[in-house]
């Protein structure tokens, strides 16, 4: 598998992770007949900042594993841990707070997508200034 094609494959997960809590979002809307906010709808609410919030932190991670796969040296290893460690960040993180406010899913999401963002953001330096030498 290509670099590009590794890229490819989280960043069409991710977009599928995204299309699926919009339709959450959208099934509590009809549901709860909630046209705009969440109406102090506590189980909506976490239904709408689980979207946000994927949306908030899945675009920069593609973004940051497409660069990363157009650098010749990046190995298939690190993209693999970034956009693995990336969709089961935000998979946990979505579930997690779909069924509550505190919960191990909803934590260890966090966690999993800063590494994410840690391994894209390392690389990606790493990558321009191997370029410079």
């Amino acid at each position: 598998m290509l670099r590009l094609e590794v890229a490819a494959l989280y960043a069409g997960v991710n977009i599928l992770i995204l299309l699926v809590l919009a339709v959450v979002v959208v099934m509590g809307r009809r549901h709860h007949k909630i046209a705009l906010g969440d109406a102090g709808n506590q189980d909506f609410a976490r239904a709408v900042r689980a979207h946000a919030n994927a949306a908030e932190y899945i675009p920069a991670g593609l973004v940051g594993i497409v660069l990363l796969s157009l650098f010749e040296g990046s190995p298939l290893w690190l993209l693999h841990a970034a956009g693995g460690s990336l969709t089961a960040g935000r998979l946990l993180h979505g579930f997690g707070l779909n069924s509550g406010m505190l919960n191990l899913g909803r934590s260890l999401g966090v966690l999993l997508t800063w590494a994410a963002y840690v391994l894209v953001g390392a690389g990606l330096i790493h990558a321009a200034v191997a370029q410079q030498l």
